[in-house]
């Protein structure tokens, strides 16, 4: 401590009014009195979008509002005979609504309340246009009830690989396809692929029938006359296009999966047995996609068998439905099926799309994985199969648009399945495995959750490989022929045939 002090000087006053000038002009005049501002009125109630714009199915989704919970109250008669339903949304506005829509087809709707409140509803096509007794708060949460006869024969058809969708009809009961908007024949729904929320399911069965949904079962009580009623909680968010509700005669069979996840099949009982053989691999399925996509991104899965003759399986979440077919054939032919969906649960069920133009990036990867899995169990090799898809090509570029281009009509098209895989060993070829094995973790981890689109993945292929990839990528996904495959100068497109 330094004990002497350096006498203090006083300040003069020139300098300390030159201060005082330099002070006043650094901060102006001393401020005035102001009135104080009056806050600006909120916006006046208005109608939400009829839908969410998307380029392919623009109706698809509902503006205003954000659905936070979905109830289903089903009270299942008997296979094609329509029954009474009851849904319950509960959901958030985000802006002040006068009105509000949800996509709705194909049902007779008895009544619609809004809080408890009886609304009025008109249908204009499959929208459900919902005028509320008073206009909802922007922030507000509110709960609409909607009663309507269930129609268990209601079904769509496209002409490509999806077919036939919506309620797809067992011998004993029902399974649902509701890819890709089918959701809407089945409850009312803010159904676009970017959007999700949990669900609970209620169902009600005649005696000697089962019902299964997504998530676990949460209670079972046996009502008067037998009628039994299982509830489920989805617990996780599901997007409508991955709702699952099936209803017949099943035997479950519970298996335990990496890390001690629950693996529930649910199985029509003839077929029980004859599908145990390919069922009991699904453990071994996981933890080979756990190893190249990150730890499995939901808490419980299992197979649903459809009784069915539906030509494709579907990637509902936790509960990958597959048509008997595909389980009653060879290893092979099952090993693909059962891969192909298991791998949605990563990249297309848990990383959702943007948009339906992004369809290659869950089409492409389930397909992918499908064919790599495949070379090292008794298939053929994945370069003879993206050799197959290369000469090919251009002719799906042609047909239907090239990955990232799809049109409505020709959305499931090969080109969104082989197609895009190959979009995908073109990007390894460039990168090399250990990049590209970097970059797909990177996706379904990063990701996980969340919608994502083609940008994105741009995106994000750069970032993880350490150089701009973006003007490889562009030709691939938007281009309207097919580039050169890099380390492959001997591969050919076949000419385009009009």
């Amino acid at each position: 401590m330094n004990m002497h002090r350096t006498p203090r000087r006083r300040r003069s006053l020139p300098v300390l009014a030159a201060a005082a000038t330099v002070a006043a002009a650094l901060t102006g005049p001393p401020a005035r009195a102001t009135a104080p501002v009056a806050p600006a009125a909120p916006a006046a109630p208005s109608p939400g979008a009829p839908g969410l714009g998307d380029p392919l199915l623009p109706l698809d989704g509902n503006g205003g509002y954000t659905v936070r919970h979905y109830t289903l109250d089903f009270d299942w008669q008997a296979p094609r005979t329509p029954f009474a339903a009851t849904a319950t949304i509960r959901a958030t506005a985000t802006q002040a609504l006068s009105r509000f829509d949800l996509d709705f087809a194909g049902n007779v709707l008895r009544s619609v309340t809004v809080d408890g409140r009886a609304a009025t509803f008109r249908r204009d096509g499959d929208e459900l246009v919902i005028t509320p007794a008073a206009a909802l708060a922007d922030g507000r949460t509110f709960t609409v009830q909607a009663a309507y006869t269930a129609d268990p024969t209601q079904v769509r058809h496209r002409d490509d690989a999806i077919s036939d969708y919506g309620w797809i009809p067992t011998p004993d009961g029902t399974v649902l396809y509701p890819q890709p908007n089918g959701a809407k024949m089945v409850f009312p729904a803010d159904d676009h692929p970017s959007l999700r929320a949990p669900f609970t399911f209620r169902v009600t069965t005649p005696p000697g029938l089962e019902a299964v949904a997504n998530g676990r079962l949460a209670d079972r009580t046996t009502a008067a006359g037998g009628r039994v009623r299982w509830t489920y909680e989805s617990g996780q968010p599901v997007t409508p296009q991955y709702v699952q509700l099936a209803i017949g005669q099943f035997t479950f069979v519970d298996r335990t999966g990496p890390h001690g996840l629950p693996i529930r099949d649910a199985v029509p009982d003839a077929l029980a047995a004859p599908t145990e053989r390919y069922l009991k691999l699904t453990p071994d399925h996981v933890a080979w996609l756990e190893q190249r996509l990150g730890p499995y991104p939901f808490d419980r899965y299992g197979v649903l068998v459809g009784d069915t003759d539906l030509g494709v399986a579907l990637e509902t979440q936790g509960l990958a439905l597959i048509p008997r077919a595909d389980l009653l054939g060879t290893r092979v032919n099952a090993e693909a099926n059962m891969v192909h969906e298991l791998t949605h649960q990563w990249l297309g069920v848990s990383v959702a799309l943007k948009s339906w133009s992004d369809l290659w990036l869950s089409e492409g990867h389930a397909r992918y994985y499908e064919r790599l899995h495949s070379e090292a169990h008794g298939g053929d090799s994945l370069a003879t199969a993206m050799r197959q898809a290369y000469r090919r090509h251009d002719q799906w570029r042609h047909d239907a648009g090239a990955p990232a281009e799809p049109t409505e009509p020709d959305l499931f098209r090969k080109m969104r399945y082989d197609g895009s895989a190959l979009v995908l060993y073109a990007l390894r070829e460039k990168v090399g495995d250990t990049a590209f094995e970097r970059i797909e973790r990177a996706w379904s981890t990063r990701c996980r959750g969340r919608a994502a689109g083609t940008q994105d993945f741009v995106d994000l292929v750069s970032q993880v490989s350490g150089q701009d990839l973006s003007e490889f990528l562009h030709p691939w996904l938007h281009g309207p022929t097919t580039p050169p495959m890099p380390g492959h100068p001997d591969w050919v497109v076949d000419p385009v045939a009009e």
